[in-house]
């Protein structure tokens, strides 16, 4: 038995858990008040001998004294925390967070005469330390989480979801003539040809448009003091209001849910005093862990309490999820310029989901179902909904449909490794919004020249009369970019030296300063001699082309999939990747296109198989498909490792909180290795009867 119970106390030094080990007969003689570290414990881990106590600045080394690691994952030498204690400091001084758990500097002999004694097994070290006792934990087995689940579905929520806290005062942003044009959209267009003879009719002849958004003032989470006492707050960014609405079914149990802990806690911690968290956890049921609240100090301490007391048990009820979700949303008193929601389950939806066709039509699940009205792309003010589908048993179909009608994109967690950098990836872009309700406008300037419908991907677009067109693009990212092809049939003419194609211009809100801004667009031209010899095609138009192409091949090759064919997806894949290689982009060794003929190839070693492709290479493609169609990067096998070659759209700001998040995950001394993947499991023993 002993050994079985320092197998586990080894196991989880590797997950920054804590476990429980019994009173053995050797320990019947040693004071409660304190327990001796063990030589079978493997010595303390690389990343600990790096810390620096938060208190005293000091190294925390092996072998130097005794290393207390709170319940938020945070440590201090015991002596310093002791100390601090003593004073009465009950709050994590680095993260302050509120602990359920205090060292004692005092022997508590009486309070621990039997039972279990809580112990951190990490940075145990083997010579000079001991710990002093915490509070002992009760003993957590079945009965106890399911009357804990049961509490927390069953308590009182209030009918209207009006108690949001008020939006912090954001001092006017400056509008003096500098500062304005560092927040401006830039947009360029280049011409496929730069010239074409007087004589030729081009029906297909492509522009292309870029926009690049402004940067960002200052890195993401930061609103500068966080002394909400202030009249007002010196604004970098705009403020958000964040709704996370994350799956607690039984198959959450063990490690997923010690993990999504982990990456909710690094969410938290990111987000400014002006940013707003709502929480809602759903299983058969759902409920509002507590409403949207500012990420003062107080409000992180509480955030992170609710979200440490989620205890896993039920099923996968992810529409019941998503409507509390949508009716914090909907109901709440004030606004923040930008909200969004995040979707997190590993399960499948087993209450809600309904489906057409009969007899010998295949059955097509009604995903649509899924997503409340007030959150679907066609209400008046669409709400984002980033999904993540976490580990091989998650329905990728649902995840990516439920992103894609809300416009927000659907990520695919592989790795338990990988969950928390997902997560940062995705807040360091919500964190960065610097253009709002954005409107490309298209406009042909010469009497012969027409527009042709706009391959757009997944935005809106539309073309009048074959005259003017427009893009609606929504949100931007700091420094994110757009491109889009828009073809044209161009005349022969007669005596002009030059003609003008077409005039590019936008409009959007600024979030900070709530104005309109609308730009004067880019004239596009082409000049018309009498004969043009070899003339050399934009490099910037087939780069783009090929990206379009590259989206189109994997959603071919996704469809031949589902419906068999296998062989034929792989095929498809192989062609498009041959035509990148052979595009005039792909042999000047352009980035855009190693990083798709990588992604490509990627995906045709996920369809080597039935059993791969249903397990991950059916969420992989999906995960690209959003990528793409949206031009907004998403998680998907090893995208967010920096030595990655398939990591396409990710901005300054995303990369940014992804090095936060590793650096916290890892030591600067040892490499960070991939962990295995989630091994899939069912969310339910057996199928629920819909309610």
């Amino acid at each position: 038995m002993g050994s079985n119970m320092w197998k586990k106390a080894k196991f989880a030094l590797g997950l920054n858990l804590c476990v429980s080990l019994p009173k053995t007969r050797d320990d019947e003689d040693k004071p409660w008040s304190a327990v001796e570290r063990t030589s079978d414990v493997s010595t303390a881990t690389d990343a600990a001998s790096t810390k620096t106590c938060a208190i005293c600045l000091g190294n925390m080394k092996a072998g130097h004294g005794a290393i207390f690691t709170a319940e938020c994952s945070h440590a201090f030498h015991f002596s310093c925390i002791a100390s601090n204690v003593k004073y009465g400091n009950h709050v994590c001084p680095v993260c302050r967070a509120k602990w359920k758990e205090i060292p004692f500097p005092d022997p508590i002999s009486s309070e621990f005469p039997h039972g279990r004694t809580r112990v951190n097994p990490i940075n145990w070290v083997q010579d000079d330390g001991t710990v002093t006792l915490l509070r002992r934990l009760p003993r957590v087995d079945s009965s106890n989480r399911r009357h804990h689940l049961s509490c927390l579905f069953s308590q009182s929520e209030p009918n209207i979801y009006d108690d949001d806290d008020p939006v912090v005062f954001l001092a006017e942003a400056s509008k003096d003539s500098e500062t304005t044009s560092d927040r401006t959209v830039h947009i360029k267009a280049y011409p496929e040809f730069p010239s074409l003879a007087k004589t030729a009719s081009e029906e297909s002849f492509t522009i292309l448009i870029h926009l690049k958004a402004p940067s960002a003032v200052a890195r993401p989470g930061s609103f500068g003091s966080l002394n909400t006492g202030l009249p007002a707050l010196q604004p970098s960014r705009a403020p958000v209001d964040l709704v996370t609405v994350l799956d607690i079914s039984g198959s959450m149990a063990g490690t997923k849910l010690a993990l999504l802990k982990r990456a909710m806690g690094f969410v938290i911690q990111n987000l400014g005093p002006a940013d707003r968290l709502s929480v809602i956890a759903f299983s058969s049921t759902a409920r509002r862990l507590f409403p949207l609240r500012r990420m003062s100090e107080s409000g992180r301490q509480n955030a992170l309490q609710a979200v440490n007391s989620l205890v896993s048990s039920g099923g996968t009820n992810i529409a019941e999820g998503l409507r509390k979700g949508a009716k914090v949303i909907e109901e709440r008193k004030e606004k923040n310029s930008v909200c969004s929601v995040i979707l997190f389950s590993d399960g499948q939806d087993t209450y809600t989901m309904s489906s057409t066709g009969s007899g010998v039509n295949r059955t097509i699940p009604d995903y649509q179902s899924l997503v409340p009205p007030s959150i679907r792309g066609g209400a008046d003010h669409q709400i984002p909904v980033h999904a993540f589908g976490f580990g091989a048993d998650h329905d990728s179909n649902s995840m990516h449909t439920i992103s894609d009608i809300s416009g927000g994109t659907f990520s695919f967690i592989e790795a338990d490794s990988v969950i928390q950098d997902a997560f940062a990836q995705c807040i360091g872009g919500l964190l960065s919004v610097v253009v709002q309700e954005l409107q490309v406008v298209v406009e042909c300037m010469h009497a012969g020249v027409k527009l042709a419908p706009i391959r757009s991907g997944s935005y809106a677009s539309q073309v009048v009369d074959g005259l003017k067109g427009s893009i609606s693009v929504g949100d931007l990212y700091a420094d994110e970019e757009r491109d889009f092809l828009v073809s044209l049939s161009v005349p022969p003419v007669s005596t002009e030296e030059e003609i003008l194609l077409v005039e590019v211009g936008c409009c959007y809100r600024d979030p900070l300063s709530k104005e309109i801004v609308s730009l004067v667009g880019q004239q596009v031209s082409v000049e018309r001699p009498e004969s043009v010899a070899g003339g050399s095609m934009s490099i910037e138009v087939d780069r783009e082309r090929n990206r379009v192409r590259a989206t189109e091949a994997m959603n071919e090759a996704r469809s031949a999939a589902d419906r068999g064919g296998l062989s034929e997806a792989v095929l498809v894949l192989e062609s498009e990747r041959r035509m990148i290689r052979e595009s005039l982009a792909g042999r000047s060794g352009d980035r855009l296109c190693v990083s798709l003929d990588a992604e490509l190839k990627e995906m045709q070693q996920r369809m080597q198989s039935r059993q791969r492709y249903e397990e991950s290479g059916r969420a992989y493609v999906l995960s690209g498909l959003s990528s793409h169609s949206w031009q907004r990067a998403t998680a998907r096998g090893d995208s967010t490792d920096s030595t990655s070659l398939v990591h396409a759209y990710q901005t300054p700001s995303m990369v940014d909180m992804l090095q936060r998040s590793q650096t916290l995950l890892s030591s600067p001394s040892s490499p960070r290795r991939p962990r295995p993947p989630i091994l899939p499991s069912k969310s339910f023993p057996s199928h629920p009867v819909p309610r």
